[in-house]
């Protein structure tokens, strides 16, 4: 619904906006704008020079209309014409000198400019907060960095200036003609009312018709982002079909909606053409008869036939550069709407830092919901001591990954506090604060690269030892010297080309490669298979020695040596206590243990199979 927002042809409060952007370049835009004057001063050179070189020359005995190139000018004719063929020659490269400087100066300033706002866009989108990104699509975002920022530069190159280029060579072009004949000048301005409404109508038409254009690559965008990251589920429940149906839909109205873009343009240049050359006719009519009468000299009928061609000319760019100008408005608009969010997780004024030495974490009766007060998280409260190993299980939705996303601060607790060694993580830094954990979720993700550059994520101070010994304590070697490339390895968008195991042991690497504080693992062994998962657990014990660690896990297995595990049961902190305690209370961990080991014993099957059925039990206890 917001592609479908109108902006205003012109807002000027925006326009202030965007030329703040092209503040930094104001040299170049000024010798950008140098170059514009000279052009649109030579576009009245040429017709004036054909009019000396006719009434001087080229008629016997004809007078006209002094000049100041005239003194200049010898009495022999074929000198004289041959003077002014040089002369026009002169004006044909000073124009297109000209126009290849301004055009060149003012693309590039434009790309400078977009890359400046580019790069803001990007930066403002890192800071903003995760509950952003949960209420807006990619797709949406993405369109703002790329398309509409293209729309911007598309302005500042090729539409601000060249509108005042055009207005500049109209300007130029009334008053020599007015100087001229100002009979001929009104003959060529009365078609100009026929060509405003024919302007208006054509404005309007192709106003809606771009319009309907955004929504429709907006929603195509949307479409796309959506359908092929989820081509696995189509492919595989056989949508392929039903999807290409959907996109032709909608792809059927951005062509709709350029045909009658096309049928606009098919019949403005036309007509404008038309009555162009209706105030061409009457000029050589009335021009000839006053010729005839000696009011008129025949160079000065050529010269404004010349200057006629040149007359409409702008008009028509001047009708483009309006919708450019519509689009670019529409496009700034959503581009400071998205600037202007501003991001709810905010450094504090005066940070405090964390103890160096080791720290403890604390939650003090936290309450906490996505939504009103739909809570997810229920006066929950528990300390975890420096050092300490726990494991928080429960159902699905219980609010185990909450409580690490609030604990990252990617959100704000509504009621309580969590501390870190005594201090509210509200009172530090956000990026020193996440400097503290190393984290690995069940869903690995990786970036396009190398293997090296995934484990180090471009954080200075982590060597290539670093990284081979972190992939040595979370049993990654073997993998990676049966790589062709070794750590040089290239992984292709998320890491499409490894297994989901393999991906889990590289974030493993990366969380101990950059020697956390704190370390969580939520879900990380739930999407590996057995034998991997042996593995990783031979890890854990060398990952979590000397550090708090936190396990959100399904598997029992995983966390039956941790120090403590809290057992969460519907937003609420139920029990507490090491394995063997939590079975003695013969409570809810006892009924999720019986579960789960039951349905092994009588399904013969593992606890990655039987979990999604204790879920389900669970769910009512």
């Amino acid at each position: 619904m917001e592609e479908e927002v109108l902006a205003k042809a012109y807002d000027s409060r925006l326009m202030r906006r965007l030329l703040g952007y092209m503040r930094p370049y104001a040299g170049y835009i000024t010798l950008s704008l140098v170059f514009l004057f000279v052009y649109s001063a030579l576009q009245v050179c040429g017709p004036l020079l054909t009019k000396i070189a006719v009434d001087r020359y080229l008629v016997p005995g004809a007078t006209h209309m002094a000049t100041p190139i005239d003194r200049y000018l010898p009495a022999d004719k074929w000198q004289g014409l041959a003077q002014i063929s040089l002369l026009y020659l002169g004006v044909l490269v000073g124009g297109f000198l000209s126009a290849f400087g301004q055009a060149y100066i003012m693309q590039y300033t434009g790309q400078r400019a977009m890359f400046d706002l580019r790069r803001e866009l990007m930066s403002h989108l890192q800071r903003l907060d995760i509950a952003f990104f949960d209420r807006n699509p990619i797709g949406r975002l993405v369109t703002r960095v790329t398309t509409d920022v293209e729309v911007l530069n598309e302005l500042f190159a090729s539409g601000l200036v060249t509108i005042l280029g055009d207005v500049l060579t109209l300007g130029f072009i009334i008053a020599i003609m007015f100087r001229l004949s100002p009979a001929l000048t009104a003959i060529m301005l009365a078609v100009m009312p026929l060509v405003i409404l024919t302007t208006m109508q054509f404005r309007r038409t192709v106003t809606l018709s771009y319009r309907r254009i955004r929504i429709a690559i907006a929603r195509i965008n949307a479409y796309l982002q959506e359908h092929i990251v989820g081509i696995v589920v189509l492919q595989l429940f056989n949508r392929e079909r039903k999807s290409g149906e959907e996109f032709d839909r909608i792809n059927r109205q951005h062509m709709e909606a350029y045909k009658d873009t096309i049928t606009a343009y098919g019949w403005f240049y036309p007509i404008v053409e038309f009555l162009s050359m209706l105030a061409l006719a009457s000029i050589l009519a009335y021009g000839g008869r006053s010729v005839e009468m000696g009011a008129l000299k025949i160079g000065t009928i050529v010269a404004f036939l010349q200057y006629g061609l040149r007359f409409f000319r702008p008009i028509q760019d001047l009708s483009e550069k309006y919708n450019i100008l519509q689009s670019a408005m529409a496009s700034s608009e959503r581009i400071f709407k998205l600037l202007d969010t501003p991001a709810e997780i905010l450094p504090p004024a005066a940070p405090r830092s964390v103890s160096a030495s080791s720290a403890g974490i604390e939650f003090d009766h936290v309450w906490f919901a996505y939504k009103g007060e739909d809570w997810v998280l229920r006066d929950v409260s528990f300390q975890i001591a420096p050092g300490e190993t726990i494991a928080i299980v429960g159902h699905t939705g219980a609010g185990k990954t909450t409580m690490i996303s609030l604990m990252l601060r990617f959100y704000d607790v509504q009621r309580g506090a969590i501390r870190i060694g005594g201090v509210d993580i509200r009172d530090v830094d956000p990026l020193e604060l996440r400097r503290q954990f190393g984290v690995v979720l069940q869903d690995p993700y990786l970036f396009t690269g190398t293997i090296e550059e995934n484990i180090r994520l471009g954080t200075d101070g982590i060597g290539r030892e670093d990284v081979e010994e972190a992939a040595e304590q979370v049993n990654l070697m073997d993998f990676i010297r049966a790589l062709p490339d070794g750590f040089a390895q290239t992984i292709r968008e998320r890491g499409n080309s490894l297994s989901t195991g393999q991906k889990q042991l590289i974030s493993f690497a990366r969380a101990l490669a950059h020697q956390p504080r704190f370390l969580i693992l939520d879900e990380a062994t739930s999407s590996v298979d057995t034998d991997t998962e042996f593995r990783v657990r031979e890890a854990l014990a060398k990952m979590v020695e000397g550090r708090t660690s936190i396990i959100i896990a399904h598997r029992l297995s995983t966390i039956q040596r941790a120090n403590r595990i809290l057992v969460m049961h519907k937003g609420k902190l139920r029990e507490s206590g090491s394995h063997q305690e939590l079975l003695a209370q013969r409570g809810i961990y006892w009924k999720l243990y019986q579960l789960q080991y039951k349905d092994q014993e009588r399904a013969g099957a593992s606890p990655q199979e039987t979990g999604p059925r204790i879920e389900e039990k669970v769910t009512n206890l």
